[in-house]
């Protein structure tokens, strides 16, 4: 029996770490001036409840399914700026080195070292769960994927 994707993260204020950082990257993709710190502070509450109110969605500071499915934008190889460094944030989440030389650069540049990594972790993915494609393309599949933390250990 095929797999199916872990269900997309509940992210809140007072919440630190995986996937803050990336939630935070795509909040300043969608225009928000916020930190980048893993921290679910203030701040970063009061812009996605911004963003919840812009998108016409329950303004709760609660992010969930419907909030992350719109932050989420595809990202390919050539893309550049935030989105970018929020997958890039997700394969350092999952560098198992302890040392963030080894892993993925995060700078928000879609070359082919990042589609390489996606298309490794589509790979993986497919095995289990046959509708995700091998694309090197971050779309919705491997955004919720990716976010929700599956094959990080």
């Amino acid at each position: 029996m095929p797999g199916s994707l872990s269900p997309w993260p509940l992210v809140r204020k007072g919440d630190q770490d995986h996937p803050v950082r990336t939630l935070q990257d795509l909040l300043r993709q969608s225009g928000h001036a916020v930190t980048v710190d893993g921290n679910f502070g203030p701040l970063t509450d009061q812009a996605v409840r911004a963003f919840q109110q812009a998108k016409h969605l329950t303004v709760d500071g609660i992010v969930g399914p419907l909030t992350w499915a719109a932050l989420i934008v595809t990202v390919r190889r050539g893309s550049t700026g935030d989105a970018v460094r929020g997958v890039q944030e997700e394969f350092q989440f999952r560098n198992l080195s302890g040392d963030p030389s080894k892993g993925l650069a995060v700078d928000g540049n879609f070359g082919p070292n990042t589609e390489a990594a996606v298309r490794g972790f589509q790979q993986a993915l497919h095995a289990d769960i046959p509708s995700v494609v091998v694309d090197g393309v971050v779309g919705p599949m491997t955004w919720q994927a990716l976010v929700s933390g599956m094959l990080s250990f």
